[in-house]
């Protein structure tokens, strides 16, 4: 229970009944209901109270007299104390005073009648003492009844009292002062006792007026006896009876008008005393006008406290007009609490007043019309609805404009945001602004602030609140992910946004992460308003589904860059490790990290209560491992493009033999190397297959280094299958190669076996130290495919060679095979040719090519003898010191 009240402070401390009165104190209510009763000197005061704070009332005093406490009643804290007090009197009122009410003559307490009233007024009377009273306005503290109760200080009286005229009059008066307004007094009064003479000398008009008056006199005494005779008292008498009978005529007409005034009065008084209650229908529409409704709940209850229980058929009239009025702005009142657009704190106020005027008007029956109504879930239903509505038209407004003819949309500037765009940042915006007044008028609801007598409803305001946030979430999807297959989300919402044109579509693609920023803006304004978890996953989910699908269009977007790498080729070999390997690699690694950090700060890097898409097994992982196949992939067939459109659109350069009279075709147009140097088509080609080698073995595990270095799981399958798809592609473009070198290379020697009609069981001068022209030509042509590659990317020589080396190798078992007989210097000859380029070529020899090396040897028949053999023996020397510079070259290892 609160303190009781404490009236501590007054003002004014007096007054006639109807002074208006401030009232100042403590605990004097915490509200206006709170008031039950007032009371100054002992009058009731409640109806004239108006309550302001819990330290100030203010009234107007009743018909009391004399001082007295002022008590103040509480609900809160019951009945109060007072430190002050109050004194109450009633003013005199004379014949020349204005009053508006009936005087009661009493002419002997106002007017003292004779020679007095001939004397000068006390109002205007000067000072006795001679004295001036300006700046003497310092009043006695003390009220002057109380210490002179059976006197006053006016002159004019009986009860005059000098001490009390000069406490009033000259309380600041110095001591000379009044010393010199004493002899003045003295003399005055000394020059009032002079003698008759002197009197009629100074009063000499007046005495020959008195003489004058009495002569007039005796002459009219004379007449009237001349004309009524000796008795003129009978006539006199006469006059006097008639003159009471008139008077009596007179004053029952004045009595008459008396209880006339009289009824008027106390209708008048009752009219004034509840003028509350009878002016309160038209001040009750007057406020509800004007907006004031907690004046009008304030009123219509004093109403009902003062008189619900009255058995007055005027009041009753008039309480249930009222009831009529409130019931008609109680109407008034829902239809406005249930208008959209509005804040929450109109809303809030439009609540509070229509459940304060249920709750008064409730046992009635006017009241009981609307009693099933619950104002605030009311409120709460239309704000819901109303946000549904403002949803949807926003998604028909900005669907329809994207749904212009293309032509239109053809002429779009590319700088202007599509509608997408707008209509995200106006749902994000909607969604923002609207949910937590939803929120929030809901937690006013269930918190007691906003509710009546009814129950709440949790489940259903939960369901609400999702509902809104699923509708949100529903429009965002069906506008942002456009590569989603959407076709269940169509057919449980109804809604689809109108397909535009492909174009429409690439141009809404770069917008996508602006779009999420929208949404992550919204996210985080419910984020703050404390909605339950269910709730917020939904916008979460959401959130993760765009930042996925904004990384996959970055990529995508990074995976087209890396199809046009093609263009920016300079087969500038920039790689130290890796001889033969371009800026291509490099140029991807650049692409990849600014994709990255594109990614990283656009929608990978996860806000507040957002997830982590990179957890194991998660679609986040798949989704990152599926793009870095793709980017990967692109960049092989980049490095395949590179290699087989240059194939395509140049003419080869086929070795073919010099002995046979068809020279080298020749060598086609280049483009710009290092240093300025021509770079032809199998010089590009050695490229394509050294960046290949460098992708599978270097390379891409790199690009793995690169993915743990921002935060990602290691992308091991999509390395692994990018690795495998390079290793693919360079065995393709190795065969391609080979079959390119090799081919005319192996081609030249039968015809220039034969050349010259050369038979060999015929016998042949030998001992030169000499091989037969295909051998020698052998020979040069692997030595400028050697160098060729040697020039480019030595690393490439064993898996070039080696095939080379096969093919020839097979096609001399062939050719040996197919030799009918050898002579003996043809066998000699056929065995060192075989020898020495097996011993030159050893060591890009395989297993395969060693054994048709070996088949070519023992197809020679019938085999050497020992003479035969060491001739060979001193042949294959000779001939081997001959050409050691070409020798030299296969003997030299690759790094």
């Amino acid at each position: 229970m609160a303190p009781q009240p404490v009236v501590t402070g007054l003002s004014p401390k007096e007054g006639p009944p109807g002074t208006r009165v401030i009232i100042r104190g403590e605990f004097l209510g915490t509200r206006v209901q709170d008031l039950i009763g007032l009371k100054i000197c002992g009058s009731d005061c409640l109806l004239s109270a108006e309550w302001k704070s819990p330290n100030k009332i203010i009234a107007r005093t009743g018909p009391a007299k004399g001082k007295g406490d002022i008590i103040v009643t509480t609900i809160s804290g019951g009945m109060g104390t007072s430190t002050v007090q109050f004194r109450a009197y009633h003013e005199t009122i004379g014949p020349l005073k204005e009053s508006a009410v009936w005087i009661e003559e009493s002419p002997s307490q106002n007017f003292a009648w004779g020679r007095r009233t001939l004397t000068q007024s006390g109002l205007t009377q000067e000072d006795p003492l001679g004295l001036s009273i300006e700046g003497n306005e310092q009043k006695i503290p003390e009220d002057l009844r109380d210490l002179f109760p059976d006197a006053c200080g006016d002159l004019s009286q009986e009860n005059f009292s000098p001490a009390w005229f000069l406490l009033e009059n000259h309380l600041a008066t110095s001591f000379e002062d009044l010393k010199a307004g004493l002899a003045f007094l003295k003399r005055k009064v000394e020059s009032q006792k002079e003698g008759q003479l002197s009197f009629l000398k100074s009063n000499a008009g007046s005495v020959i007026d008195q003489l004058d008056t009495l002569m007039n006199i005796r002459d009219k005494l004379q007449e009237d006896v001349k004309l009524h005779g000796s008795e003129p008292l009978n006539i006199l008498e006469q006059s006097i009876e008639n003159s009471i009978s008139e008077s009596q005529k007179i004053f029952t007409d004045v009595l008459v008008r008396k209880e006339k005034a009289d009824s008027t009065r106390s209708v008048l008084f009752a009219l004034s005393r509840h003028k509350f209650l009878f002016c309160l229908p038209n001040t009750v529409d007057r406020r509800a006008k004007a907006g004031e409704y907690d004046i009008v709940v304030n009123d219509y209850s004093r109403a009902k406290n003062l008189f619900g229980k009255t058995e007055l058929a005027i009041f009753r009239q008039v309480l249930e007009e009222v009831d009529q009025r409130i019931l008609l702005i109680r109407r008034q009142l829902h239809e406005k609490v249930v208008k959209m657009p509005q804040s929450v704190d109109q809303q809030k106020k439009l609540i509070k007043a229509l459940t304060s005027l249920e709750l008064q008007q409730s046992g009635t029956p006017i009241g009981d019309r609307l009693r099933n109504t619950d104002p605030a879930w009311d409120a709460i239903e239309a704000r819901a609805k109303y946000l549904e509505a403002t949803f949807r038209q926003t998604f028909e407004q900005h669907a329809n404009k994207d749904a212009a003819p293309q032509e239109k949309s053809k002429s779009r500037d590319p700088s202007q945001a599509p509608s997408r765009v707008n209509f995200c940042e106006e749902l994000c915006d909607i969604a923002a602004s609207q949910l937590p007044d939803l929120w929030r008028l809901g937690q006013l609801y269930f918190t007691g602030e906003l509710r009546g007598p009814h129950d709440p409803k949790p489940g259903d305001f939960k369901r609400m609140v999702l509902t809104a946030i699923e509708k949100f979430c529903v429009y965002l999807r069906l506008t942002i992910l456009i590569a989603a297959d959407q076709r269940a989300l169509r057919q449980s919402s109804g809604l689809s946004w109108p397909i535009g044109s492909a174009s429409a579509t690439h141009h809404f693609l770069p917008w996508i992460p602006q779009c999420l920023r929208y949404t992550r803006i919204a996210y985080a304004t419910l984020i703050g308003l404390d909605l339950p978890s269910d709730a917020l996953d939904i916008i979460q989910k959401l959130i993760d589904e765009v930042r996925l699908f904004c990384f996959s269009i970055i990529f995508k977007r990074a995976t087209d860059r890396c199809k046009k790498l093609g263009v920016q080729e300079t087969w500038e070999m920039t790689v130290e490790d890796y001889p033969g390997a371009t800026q291509l690699p490099a140029a991807l690694e650049t692409l990849l990290v600014e994709t990255l950090d594109e990614v990283q700060s656009v929608c990978m890097q996860p806000e507040v209560r957002e997830g982590n898409l990179l957890e194991p097994h998660s679609d986040g992982q798949r989704e990152v491992t599926q793009r870095l196949q793709e980017l990967l992939s692109a960049f092989s067939a980049v490095i395949a493009e590179l290699a087989y459109s240059t194939h395509d659109d140049e003419t080869p350069t086929h070795n073919v033999s010099q002995l046979l009279g068809f020279p080298n075709a020749q060598q086609p147009e280049s483009v710009s190397g290092v240093g300025g140097a021509a770079v032809n088509w199998e010089q590009r080609m050695l490229c394509c297959l050294a960046n290949y080698a460098y992708c599978n073995k270097s390379f891409f595990p790199h690009i793995g280094g690169v993915f743990v270095r921002y935060g990602y799981p290691l992308p091991t399958l999509a390395i692994e299958t990018a690795r495998y798809n390079a290793n693919q592609l360079f065995t393709n473009l190795l065969e391609e190669y080979v079959e390119h070198k090799g081919d005319p290379l192996v081609g030249t020697i039968e015809p220039s076996m034969y050349l010259g009609r050369f038979q060999w069981d015929h016998e042949m001068e030998i001992g030169l130290g000499q091989l037969r022209p295909y051998a020698h030509e052998c020979c040069d042509n692997l030595v400028g495919v050697y160098s060729e590659i040697y020039s480019i990317s030595p690393t490439l020589l064993r898996p070039i060679l080696e095939s080379i080396v096969q093919t020839i190798s097979e096609e001399l078992a062939r050719l040996m095979s197919c030799v009918q007989r050898f002579s003996y210097t043809g066998a000699i000859q056929a065995h060192v040719d075989i020898r020495l380029l097996r011993d030159a070529l050893e060591n890009y020899a395989n297993e395969t090519a060693k054994n048709y090396f070996m088949e070519a040897l023992e197809a020679i028949t019938p085999p050497l003898n020992s003479e035969q053999k060491r001739k060979a023996d001193e042949i294959l020397e000779r001939v081997k010191r001959n050409m050691r510079l070409q020798l030299l070259c296969f003997a030299v290892k690759e790094p």
